[in-house]
């Protein structure tokens, strides 16, 4: 297929790829096992996620993302090799690829970012912000004159950016999200029940009854695990309560950075905002009662996106379509490989 437009959503915790004209064609965990002796890679996505926790000592499961950025180059390139030749083996062009990024990363990070679009078979890539490309995948008109607000809470980082007239005003990222959400239940169950869980358990007690605000009505579920101090299998009774109380401090954090961005607006935009409301995207957007939350903290109307978790993935086609206006905003980073984009 000629001139083949891709847009990837690299995430912490998950990989979701846009292809122009068709839509969202790929969504999978950002995971890859590999060969623990010659490093080969075994299988990406959804079949290594399985093995989360589970892998032998010949086997190597790794995220190669770590708060919204690249930590493990090498494996990153083979899992993108994988999902480009998967979505592009019948092309004879090499596609161009817009990559997303968290809105403070540094130039460094920026060039690895494309770096490995370019290596893994992009003819032309770029990058452009996160924040950005939710608001965009939201269904927010960026291009007037009029103050937004979008909160992006993803697996590794969260984003607040205040958008006016197609560019980000005021941005700031923390890397606190759903992933944190999770390390303080493995936390939270440890020392208050004395009993080791892992990553995909402590993700089932968040979606399940994990809340940012309390629930109306309790309710709870029972989680298998292993005793700290005998080492024995066992099984214990969590509620939403318990939840709620271990997901404060990392939930505060947020709300911190939210209003340090409110801080430093401009007036006139903190008017419209004040009008017009918070947007919550990303999939930590998700966690119940999130937007009550908020509400409470900043006393702003908050909603959450519809689709929330696919936000992104949307803003990136949408921009795929029109990258004119965004390169003159500078919000398209050109690659080293050529002098223009697109």
């Amino acid at each position: 297929m000629f001139g083949m437009k891709i847009g990837i959503d690299l995430g912490t915790t998950s990989v979701q790829i846009y292809v122009s004209g068709k839509g969202i064609v790929l969504s999978e965990p950002s995971v890859a096992a590999c060969n623990a002796v010659d490093g080969s890679l075994i299988c990406v996505g959804e079949h290594a996620y399985e093995m989360v926790g589970k892998n032998p000592d010949s086997i190597r499961v790794i995220k190669p993302m770590r708060n919204g950025v690249i930590s493990d180059f090498g494996v990153t390139l083979r899992m993108l090799e994988y999902y480009v030749e998967k979505i592009c083996r019948h092309a004879i062009f090499k596609p161009r690829v817009i990559v997303c990024m968290p809105s403070t990363i540094t130039n460094l990070e920026r060039h690895t970012l494309l770096d490995a679009a370019i290596a893994a078979g992009a003819g032309k890539a770029g990058l452009i912000e996160e924040p950005l490309a939710a608001a965009i995948g939201a269904g927010i008109d960026i291009s007037h004159p009029y103050g937004t607000i979008v909160v992006d809470i993803g697996g590794g980082t969260t984003d607040v950016a205040v958008i006016t007239m197609g560019s980000i005003a005021i941005s700031s990222s923390i890397k606190v999200a759903g992933n944190t959400f999770d390390d303080a239940i493995i936390r939270y169950v440890r020392y208050s029940k004395g009993v080791l869980i892992g990553e995909l358990t402590a993700e089932q007690i968040k979606k399940s009854i994990g809340c940012a605000y309390l629930r109306e009505e309790e309710v709870a579920m029972t989680v298998k695990g292993k005793d700290y101090v005998s080492g024995m299998p066992c099984s214990f009774e969590i509620t939403s309560a318990e939840v709620y109380s271990a997901l404060r401090e990392p939930l505060d954090r947020i709300c911190s950075l939210l209003t340090s961005v409110l801080e430093f607006t401009p007036p006139e935009l903190a008017s419209d905002i004040a009008t017009e409301g918070i947007v919550l995207t990303g999939g930590g957007s998700l966690l119940y009662g999130m937007d009550r939350m908020i509400y409470n903290r900043t006393g702003i109307h908050t909603q959450v996106a519809e689709d929330a978790v696919n936000c992104v993935a949307k803003g990136i086609g949408k921009v795929l379509g029109g990258v004119q206006l965004l390169e003159d905003e500078g919000y398209i980073f050109k690659t080293r490989a050529t002098d223009s984009v697109f």
